[in-house]
């Protein structure tokens, strides 16, 4: 544990680029939009920004801004409300930064996304350029999901999920993500009074999240299950992670300062390139294709490509350089994701098939390979 309290104060002491989430169980109460909450918290992120630091925020709130000003809103879980409600908070929840940020001569600015804005690479290009600039201005980029136009199908799920592609896109190296918790736990506190604090995870992907984590706060949407899976992928791309209490008053100033506090969650000794995270995350599977167990050694256990021998199923419709799962038959493995080298219709021609016998079959053979191994990732989580 003093390995890892070590490498948590060398990474708060060298990180110069921060993804911080903050959640709405911290910026609000039963009235809505806490106010107060912002100002403490903007005075603590200001001073880690004076230190040179690279900030950026993804922040929840703007539902609950808005119903804090109509007075005839009831807390609904429909998509629609929500849109509405988010469209009224979102300009008021900035104004809050803004007006508070300023008196620390910060200057930030509003950034609203949708799946589909990261899902297409030339707009997550340009997203990321975007934000680059920014940074080296020195604004404090506010990111939140755009609720009054994204559709329930293409949404992120909630923020924590879209904080997690943040970290990529922007190149952060270290991800606070402020919830309403001391920690993770051992267990869920609110149900068992022995759970503990876990101070620090080695090894993420060891741990059994699914059961440790029960129920969801109150206002927000994703639980700790949400966070663990945002941190699970920040740690695929070798960023550590601090899931942390917003409630507490000083929680940044504390935790730059060396106090334990929360949970420190190390990244993977194996981390994946960023173009790979953004196949794996950012775009949709548009089909199928079923494996053998030999294909599976190849693909999981030896990183290599995956050649139409060894491929016993195609499911569904994609084209050339769709992006597919691959699914081991038989097999416990979680899914693969790459981009097929091609069509679905032609895929199901050669499958089983040597490379040499390719050409026969369609006339030509342009890639031995179904899926190279450079656009193939065997690590894909959620799905």
């Amino acid at each position: 544990m003093k390995d890892a309290t070590k490498e948590r104060l060398k990474a708060l002491e060298k990180v110069g680029r921060v993804v911080i989430k903050i959640g709405s169980a911290v910026l609000t109460s039963e009235d809505g939009l806490d106010l107060r909450v912002v100002n403490r918290l903007v005075d603590q992120i200001a001073l880690i920004h004076d230190r040179g630091v690279d900030v950026i925020l993804v922040s929840s709130g703007a539902v609950a801004a808005g119903c804090k000003v109509l007075s005839s809103c009831r807390a609904k879980s429909d998509l629609v409300f929500k849109q509405a409600t988010s469209a009224v908070g979102q300009s008021r929840l900035m104004h809050a930064y803004d007006e508070v940020f300023g008196r620390y001569k910060k200057i930030t600015a509003q950034i609203l996304l949708t799946r589909d804005d990261l899902n297409n690479r030339e707009r997550f290009i340009n997203a990321r350029n975007t934000m680059l600039q920014l940074l080296r201005w020195r604004v404090i980029p506010i990111i939140n999901e755009n609720d009054t136009v994204a559709v329930q199908e293409l949404k992120f799920g909630d923020n924590d999920a879209l904080a997690a592609l943040i970290l990529n896109l922007a190149e952060a190296d270290l991800f606070i993500n402020l919830t309403s918790a001391d920690g993770v736990f051992s267990d869920n506190p609110l149900e068992n009074s022995q759970a503990e604090r876990i101070a620090c995870i080695r090894d993420i992907n060891a741990m059994p999240i699914q059961e440790m984590c029960k129920g969801k706060t109150k206002q927000g949407s994703g639980g700790m299950y949400s966070k663990l899976m945002a941190a699970r992928k920040a740690a695929q791309i070798g960023v550590p992670t601090l899931i942390l209490s917003g409630k507490d008053r000083f929680c940044l100033e504390k935790a730059f300062e060396g106090e334990d506090l929360g949970t420190w969650i190390m990244p993977c000794q194996k981390v994946i390139s960023s173009r790979k995270f953004w196949l794996a995350y950012n775009l949709e599977p548009c089909g199928e294709v079923v494996i053998d167990q030999g294909a599976a050694r190849a693909v999981f256990l030896q990183g290599k490509s995956l050649l139409p021998a060894g491929i016993v199923a195609v499911k569904g419709e994609f084209g050339k350089g769709d992006l597919v799962k691959v699914i081991v038959r038989g097999g416990a493995e979680k899914p693969a994701v790459g981009l097929s080298n091609y069509s679905s219709s032609d895929l199901a021609l050669i499958m089983g098939k040597k490379s040499s016998e390719i050409e026969e079959l369609l006339g030509e053979c342009l890639y031995s390979e179904a899926i190279h191994r450079d656009n193939l990732l065997s690590e894909v989580l959620g799905l």
